[in-house]
């Protein structure tokens, strides 16, 4: 068997849904097993689910190797984040762990296998490209955001510092608060106890609601659904291109055999 049909047999495997089906089953079982070593076993579970450990880790250096050979240009595997991300993940798996502190940081990046499920899975994959994508332009809401805060933790110390120092007594501990406010966790509480002492106080709850938990969040909401629109306009650009070269092929194909048939009836 040459390389290209070796190549092509690897291509064909790492495309079968019933093996990305299973990759996907192995993931979840590989986060149920890390799940369960967070519960008190017995040393009999404990040994069974390190031998369980080293069988997932094994899987998956069997799976990214199947990956990495059926690759046509296998330079253009490491094009690919998500791929570099995986190979990462299943090569530091394969370092031995011995003392207690080291084993602490292998059981924190073998919790990072879950991710593959996004490197699995094209929808999965799509929306955190998406979301990597809308950062840039996230970023200058968050600024935004951070400056209304700012302000606004500013007056809050300096008006009701008095009132409830745990709550209001720097800057800080006042944006913490105001972070409190944003997400509606008894929020109420906090401003009834400044209500009490300032009447007004009900104005500066409720305009930093409106910047923060309405305007600031749809804007969020529409710069990530923006840009997802935008990914799905690709992907289904980037199809209809390899549909359109799929065809051109199959026609000069076609026109091949059909120079070849000529010439042989001659």
């Amino acid at each position: 068997m040459n390389t290209d049909s070796l190549q092509a047999t690897f291509y064909r495997v790492r495309s079968n849904k019933v093996f990305e089906l299973f990759v996907v089953f192995v993931i979840i079982f590989s986060a149920l097993v890390i799940g369960a070593k967070t519960y008190d076993m017995p040393p009999t579970f404990i040994q069974l689910s390190h031998w369980l450990d080293g069988g997932i880790t094994l899987f998956f250096l069997t799976e990214i190797t199947i990956r990495f050979l059926g690759e046509e240009r296998k330079r253009d595997f490491f094009k690919s984040g998500w791929n570099i991300f995986d190979t990462l993940i299943v090569t530091v798996s394969l370092i031995p762990i011995q003392d207690s502190e080291m084993a602490l940081i292998g059981r924190l990046i073998r919790i990072f296998r879950v991710l593959r499920m996004v490197s699995i899975i094209p929808e999965l994959r799509m929306l955190m490209n998406s979301l990597i994508k809308a950062l840039p332009q996230l970023g200058y809401v968050l600024l935004l955001m951070f400056i209304i805060f700012y302000i606004y933790a500013a007056i809050g110390s300096t008006f009701f510092a008095v009132i409830n120092p745990m709550l209001w007594g720097d800057i800080t501990i006042s944006m913490l608060t105001l972070f409190r406010v944003m997400t509606f966790e008894d929020w109420t509480d906090v401003m009834y106890e400044t209500l009490a002492v300032h009447g007004w106080s009900w104005a500066y709850y409720l305009s930093f609601i409106f910047f923060t938990a309405f305007a600031f969040l749809n804007m969020v909401i529409g710069i990530v659904v923006n840009v997802m629109n935008e990914e799905h306009e690709r992907i289904r650009e980037l199809e209809k291109t390899e549909e359109d070269v799929t065809l051109e092929s199959l026609d000069r194909q076609l026109t091949e055999m059909k120079q070849l048939l000529e010439q042989q009836s001659r």
